[in-house]
């Protein structure tokens, strides 16, 4: 079977990531299921009704570690290249993010009920430039310093939204820049972290689950997530009415709502990311044919991840209304991997991802 072909950006260096691709493949049909799969809106660990809850903020966050995994993956994976070769990477990083974000711009006018991630997905790639160089710790340095501003600066920002359109809002304030750069700048430290070590692989997993399983515990215990939060505008601090000083600092900073921007949801979201890339690669890579074949569909999805969100959000729009609930996202999700393995096999690179490479191509190699 023919192997798959590369995603966003092509990956330099050392053998495809099959774990990888599996993981974009989590967080695309994760992101399905928070728009067509009739998800509930909180989750509650203690009542399984709401178990569907989890894709909610979790999705798009692995959404965006793995961006910053494929801009370390294409930029030299744990040996990033220096000049002159760095700045054709980073040149050619800048087209694809803004093609990125063109794309972005025409599915947010399809109108659909959903929030288009894109063009701060593409805004992402064009602020993590200047990183791609950095030392892990300076990277993580700077996402754990993101992650402290992060409900800060979206508290700061709403203003400017006050009048805004829902075109509008899509722009910097349901996707905080500084909170999704956190991610981004985490995805780029396990990038750099040799995600083909068996050691590798482990440690993300058990720090990730560590990190999410602390984090969860510590907002649940100080910031419980109040009965109005339905209210909430994603991506943005919620205070319930009434709330003394010490409640409202602690569900700024401390709230386990997601989508909230605290710091308990960045570190937290962050580290469930973190661990599923480390299960997908653990699981995948490094084990052999029969792997990569369980692995096909979901690694054909995961390998063009704009196709694929780009067609569900067209699908979506030229549809009548589509009944919210666990159906319509199985209906999505084999759709999806039908076209994705199809395609992976007889045609090789995603037709939108063939064109982002084709227009980034200007600059040399």
């Amino acid at each position: 079977m023919t192997a798959v072909r590369p995603a966003l950006v092509t990956e330099a260096r050392g053998a495809r990531l099959y774990g990888v691709d599996v993981a974009r493949a989590v967080a695309l049909l994760g992101m399905v299921a928070a728009h067509v799969g009739g998800v509930a809106e909180q989750l509650d660990w203690s009542d399984p009704a709401t178990w569907s809850a989890v894709v909610n903020g979790r999705s798009s966050t692995l959404f965006a570690v793995l961006a910053g995994v494929s801009v370390g993956l294409v930029s030299g994976r744990t040996d990033p290249p220096g000049p002159p070769e760095i700045g054709r990477v980073r040149a050619r990083l800048a087209i694809r993010a803004v093609v990125i974000v063109v794309i972005g711009l025409l599915l947010m006018a399809l109108n659909t009920p959903v929030y288009v991630i894109l063009p701060t997905y593409g805004a992402l790639f064009l602020l993590v430039l200047p990183a791609l160089r950095w030392p892990r710790w300076a990277l993580l340095t700077a996402a754990g310093v993101c992650a402290l501003l992060s409900a800060p600066v979206a508290i700061a920002i709403v203003p400017a939204y006050a009048d805004a359109s829902t075109f509008a809002l899509q722009l910097g304030l349901v996707y905080p820049v500084v909170t999704f750069l956190t991610y981004v700048l985490v995805g780029l430290a396990v990038a750099r972290s040799d995600l083909e070590a068996r050691s590798t692989q482990v440690a993300l997993l058990a720090s990730g689950a560590v990190v999410a399983t602390t984090a969860s515990i510590t907002g649940a215990v100080t910031a419980p997530v109040p009965w109005d939060a339905g209210d909430a505008f994603p991506g943005v601090p919620f205070v319930p009415q009434g709330a003394s000083a010490g409640q409202a600092f602690a569900q700024v900073f401390l709230s386990p709502r997601d989508h909230s921007s605290s710091i308990v949801d960045v570190v937290g979201t962050a580290g469930v990311a973190v661990a599923v890339i480390g299960l997908c690669t653990l699981l995948f890579d490094g084990r052999g044919v029969v792997a990569r074949r369980i692995a096909f569909p979901l690694a054909a999805i995961g390998s063009m991840p704009l196709t694929i969100y780009a067609l569900h959000l067209v699908v979506i729009a030229v549809l009548p209304p589509l009944p919210q609930e666990p159906a319509t996202w199985w209906w999505f999700a084999v759709g999806a991997a039908l076209f994705a393995a199809l395609w992976s096999r007889f045609l090789g690179r995603g037709p939108a991802e063939r064109l982002v490479a084709r227009i980034a191509s200007v600059v040399p190699r």
